[in-house]
């Protein structure tokens, strides 16, 4: 697809609002969270995507409390729900209740349940069984939810905010494969610093009190996705995103020794759509109406590190999944003299 030269105006003109409006909610955000700027950008980057996010980090860093705080600067519904291990899929989705009319005439009516959201925080997921886990499934992919035989469509925009301890920690259970892909990211949330701990503690212990206003509406929102969908990606930027996701798959023409000696399964196509989107929004997020091989890296960690299932030798080992994207980034070239993609 070509792009005129009256769109890139366009597109690099409407770049500056969306970068002069980001800044105003994440401000807002900021009035709350302390450091974590990443973090925050890649919880905003699934909401202007249209994407899901994953959250992973022990208790206490703020997961919940940035998700709460981007829900009371965005003029959207929000749901929380509490994942535990008796929680059933019907507490999620909801369920079928029978109605029993004046003249005892009886009827079958769907109360829909939290899902029912344009924001849901599905707070510490990992801590319900794998069956309540997959009652997301179909919301998070298909954005509807089926009951009945009636299929039921969620309002857009629609965005699943999860958060998840660590597995090592008691009480957890893995994530279904499945359910790990319809993640646009995972983001690691680590500790604060010195210097943010000493600010978290004078707002925290001193009376500071400050509620976050809202700043941007559903329709704004959507007018941002679809224009993140115009930044063009080179056709050579595009492959060396494709290799990235090819080089998960062990045994593959593009796989590195790391990928062969420590990796079960790789990535999906849905990772190579991932690192795409999120290299667009980095890409609009920089002024650019073009995706650059920089965004591309910058995205792909959070775009693959949850779909790498590792090896035995790379729990053996040590060899997380963040080391594994990390060499198969540096074995990959940026540009293949092959095909279409020949640049010189």
């Amino acid at each position: 697809m070509t792009t005129s030269s009256a769109d890139i105006e366009r597109i690099e003109r409407e770049a500056k609002q969306f970068r002069s409006e980001y800044d105003v909610l994440k401000k807002e955000i900021e009035k709350v969270i302390v450091g974590n700027s990443d973090i925050i950008d890649g919880v905003l980057c699934a909401a202007f995507v249209g994407g899901h996010a994953l959250l992973e980090g022990v208790p206490g860093l703020g997961k919940t409390l940035l998700i709460r705080t981007l829900s009371q600067a965005l003029d959207l519904d929000f749901s929380r729900i509490q994942f535990t291990p008796d929680l059933m899929p019907a507490d999620v989705v909801g369920t079928t209740i029978v109605i029993e009319g004046e003249k005892g005439h009886r009827e079958f009516q769907f109360r829909k349940g939290p899902i029912f959201a344009q924001i849901v925080l599905a707070d510490e997921v990992n801590r319900a069984t794998p069956k309540t886990q997959s009652a997301l499934l179909e919301a998070m992919q298909e954005h509807q939810v089926t009951a009945a035989g009636t299929t039921y469509k969620m309002e857009q925009p629609f965005f699943v905010l999860a958060t998840q301890n660590p597995l090592e920690m008691e009480g957890t259970y893995p994530l279904p494969e499945a359910q790990l892909d319809r993640f646009l990211i995972k983001l690691d949330v680590n500790y604060s610093s010195r210097k943010e701990l000493r600010t978290i503690l004078d707002r925290t212990t001193e009376g500071y009190d400050v509620e976050p206003k809202k700043v941007m509406d559903g329709q704004t929102l959507l007018k941002w996705r679809k224009l993140i969908r115009e930044i063009v990606v080179a056709p050579h930027v595009k492959d060396y995103a494709i290799r990235l996701v090819l080089g998960t798959h062990p045994g593959g023409e593009y796989a590195p020794e790391t990928t062969n000696r420590f990796v079960r399964w790789g990535s999906s196509p849905r990772a190579a759509q991932a690192i795409t989107l999120v290299s667009k929004f980095y890409a609009l997020l920089d002024g650019r109406w073009n995706v650059s091989y920089e965004d591309v890296k910058r995205a792909a960690t959070p775009a693959l590190r949850h779909r790498i299932i590792p090896n035995f030798d790379a729990e053996a080992e040590g060899k997380s999944n963040d080391d594994i994207v990390a060499d198969v980034i540096a074995a990959a070239p940026k540009v293949v003299k092959d095909e279409e993609f020949a640049t010189a």
